[in-house]
């Protein structure tokens, strides 16, 4: 029993402590008696309870100094099995050993700071390399090279090789750099420009410098590395900081001060190869910089249009202007110069230069060749598309932004269109690599455009469009839609049962709609410009009052034009004045109204100019001529649908009409297609079926489909003569009739 204490003494826990401390090992005691209450007089109960704290103390004190005893007994075992066995060593978890940096002894010259520098980036990517001592090591190496004066070439490399860790502290490339690293690494980048602009001429850094050519003790001085990759890099490290960060977090707004340090790094880069005037390299430098200025609206752009301020001061147009011109003028690549051509038509929208940004994108025509670009790029061209028809739209150039916009909103799918979001995806799943791919192409979220704003002005500008050619087309069965995305907004309302007063933003536009269809021109402006659609989208606009007054202009314009549409088959004449009260217009502009719709043949009417009374002249069909157009149209459809499927069918109308006894009726010969099928044919007044060619078959009515329809006749199918055969060719009415079956004597004289 004792060797089984001692061996179970090292596994007790503290569980087993106050189980044993409750009292279950004293004698004299009962299962019963463990668990009752204690009971008695309050003295004895109290001097019962002094003694049973006295005793499991003195337990607990005994029981850990057996642990303590056991433990430095265990300890020092430990020491005797390392002293017996010293061929066992500990070791590290496995990172790779600190490399040494000289020894005390050494002479520091340029070559062995080389080769140290070559040994430290030797082990740059390799899986045990610890990513923040190769940062530290590079700086001491740096700190060494300056203190024994190994010249501006050693430090300008060994700047290079930090620069490159710190880029490299992140292992994945598609995540963002950390913060903490990302403030290091801004210093780090002005600290090299500032190194190459103090010594310009003994200093000369290039990719094409061979690692064999380099030059680091005499000047001048040639390093491998080039400074506007680096700024690059910078650049790009700084746009995955961004969407990396939380878009409405306090990170966001910290990092997003950073951009005007990144500005100026730009900056300082470019008046260095302004220097060189390389053109590639300024084309690369301009971009950069482009890329930060496009999508900033400047006040003083504006302020200057209106003579506010002297017209020399400089201005974000006026650099974006001279950047991207220098860029159409000397780049070699397309991809540069595209992206320039829409980062300048994007800032020139932005800034209601209409008729710059949009001559510009016609002369480009970037519509042709903008679908074999790469990813982002065609993100920016939907975006600057975005920002022409918002720009129309403000302009009162509804059409023009109606089609600007028109493919963005067709599918639903603007926000994954304009990078500003993943939408799910319907018949199949991304995968994860897909996914991320698509993630580092979203734009940061200061750069994204409103798409509740966006998808209004949409819906707007096909109101205006829409409602006056559907009143003015009512009737044609040919007519096509114009905006798929607007109709169905309308059919979705029409198909409820019960419509309440409007409260989402589309449900404005469809009330507005309907009441511009009734000719109501008020109740469409202010179910268009009310306050809740104003915090929505309209206060959203730089200048907003404008652009309501605007919108309210055209809104009566398209409603008079609807209005006249409509019920032009109710009147005799319309006076322009009763027009202009009703309209709230004044006479000069119902006038051009009226008269440009005359012009161009949508209203048949004249203008009286005495009575200044707008004449009809009914030549518009009513609604029962309407529909038996839209009949006659049909059938007219449907039969030459029949004659195409006959001509498809094999053996059925080529040349022999075959039925189920072979030839049938006799010897009918080749039915041909019956002389001039084609003639005029009227559906609407006299249905002239033209000549419908020799079929001889007594007078069966041919001729004059549409008049006296003699089908009686006097149908001699005795001598039925010239049914003959006829080359079908439906294309050439005048068809070449050739002789058929002569004297068909089967049924004598039928009447």
């Amino acid at each position: 029993m004792t060797m089984m204490v001692s061996l179970m003494i090292p596994w007790d826990s503290d569980s087993d402590e106050s189980s044993s401390s409750s009292g279950e090992d004293l004698p004299g005691i009962s299962l019963r008696e463990k668990f009752l209450k204690k009971g008695g007089s309050g003295g004895k109960a109290e001097e019962g309870e002094g003694n049973d704290r006295v005793t499991r103390k003195a337990m607990k004190d005994e029981k850990s100094k057996k642990k303590i005893k056991h433990k430095h007994h265990r300890i020092d075992e430990d020491d005797e099995d390392d002293d017996e066995d010293d061929d066992w060593v500990k070791v590290d978890r496995g990172a790779a050993d600190k490399p040494k940096m000289f020894e005390k002894d050494a002479e520091i010259n340029h070559d062995l700071v080389i080769i140290k520098l070559k040994e430290i980036m030797a082990a740059r990517g390799k899986k045990r390399t610890n990513r923040k001592e190769q940062i530290d090591l590079l700086h001491e190496l740096y700190k060494i090279g300056e203190e024994h004066n190994l010249g501006i070439g050693i430090s300008a490399k060994i700047q290079f090789a930090i620069i490159s860790s710190i880029f490299d502290y992140n292992p994945k490339i598609s995540a963002a750099i950390k913060p903490e690293y990302w403030e290091k690494c801004m210093p780090e980048v002005e600290h090299l420009l500032k190194m190459v602009s103090e010594h310009e001429k003994d200093l000369i850094t290039g990719d094409g410098i061979v690692e064999e050519n380099q030059e680091f003790e005499t000047a001048p001085y040639r390093i491998r590395g080039c400074y506007l990759a680096v700024v690059e890099r910078m650049n790009e490290e700084f746009h995955k900081v961004l969407k990396g960060a939380d878009a409405h977090s306090n990170e966001y707004v910290a990092r997003l001060r950073d951009e005007g340090r990144v500005m100026q790094i730009l900056e300082k880069a470019q008046s260095l190869l302004e220097k060189t005037k390389e053109p590639s390299e300024m084309c690369r430098i301009y971009l950069q910089r482009i890329d930060h200025i496009y999508f900033k609206f400047d006040p003083l752009v504006v302020q200057q249009k209106k003579g506010e301020i002297p017209k020399n001061e400089v201005t974000s147009l006026q650099q974006m202007s001279e950047m991207c011109k220098f860029i159409y003028a000397k780049d070699s690549t397309d991809r540069l110069r595209t992206r320039a051509i829409l980062s300048h038509i994007y800032h020139h929208s932005i800034h209601d230069n209409w008729y710059d940004a949009r001559d510009l994108m016609l002369m480009s025509h970037l519509q042709d060749s903008i679908s074999h670009s790469d990813p982002l790029t065609q993100i920016l061209y939907n975006r600057t598309m975005v920002q022409l028809g918002l720009c129309g739209f403000r302009h009162a150039e509804i059409r023009d932004a109606h089609n600007a916009l028109l493919d963005i909103q067709l599918g639903g799918r603007s926000k994954e269109l304009l990078a500003q979001g993943l939408l799910p995806q319907r018949h199949h799943e991304r995968s994860s690599e897909q996914e991320k791919i698509e993630k580092q192409r979203q734009m940061p979220f200061h750069m994204h455009i409103n798409l509740e704003l966006l998808e209004c002005v949409y819906l707007v500008s096909a109101m205006l469009i829409e409602i006056p050619y559907m009143a003015a087309h009512e009737f044609d069965a040919r007519r096509r839609m114009i905006s798929k995305s607007y109709y169905q907004q309308l059919r979705s309302s029409e198909r409820q049962a019960l419509v309440g007063p409007p409260e989402s933003m589309r449900e404005h536009v469809v009330a507005a709609s309907k009441a511009m269809r009734n000719g109501d021109w008020r109740k469409c402006r202010d179910f268009v410009i009310n306050p809740k659609m104003n915090g929505k989208v309209w206060d959203l606009f730089y200048e907003a009052d404008k652009v309501r007054a605007m919108l309210a202009r055209k809104i009566q314009e398209e409603t008079l034009r609807t209005y006249l549409f409509t019920y032009s088959k109710v009147h005799n004449s319309i006076s322009i004045e009763s027009l202009g009260l009703m309209f709230e217009m004044d006479k000069p502009s119902v006038h051009a109204i009226v008269a440009k719709m005359i012009i161009s043949e949508e209203l048949m009417a004249s203008m009286d100019e005495p009575s200044e009374c707008m004449i009809m002249h009914r030549t518009e069909p009513s609604r029962l001529q309407s529909l038996s157009l839209q009949l006659s149209d049909k059938l007219a459809q449907l039969v030459e649908n029949n004659e195409r499927l006959l001509e498809l069918r094999p053996g059925g109308w080529q040349g022999n009409w075959r039925g189920k006894d072979g030839n049938r009726g006799g010897n009918r010969g080749d039915r041909g297609g019956g002389g001039n099928f084609g003639g005029d044919r009227n559906f609407g007044g006299d249905r002239n079926d033209g000549n419908r060619g020799g079929r001889g078959g007594g007078n069966r009515g041919g001729g004059n489909f549409g008049g006296d329809r003699n089908f009686g006749g006097d149908r001699n199918d005795g001598n039925r003569g010239g049914r003959g055969g006829g080359n079908f060719n439906k294309f050439n009415p005048n068809h070449n009739v050739r002789r058929g079956f002569n004297d068909r004597n089967t049924f004598g004289n039928r009447e």
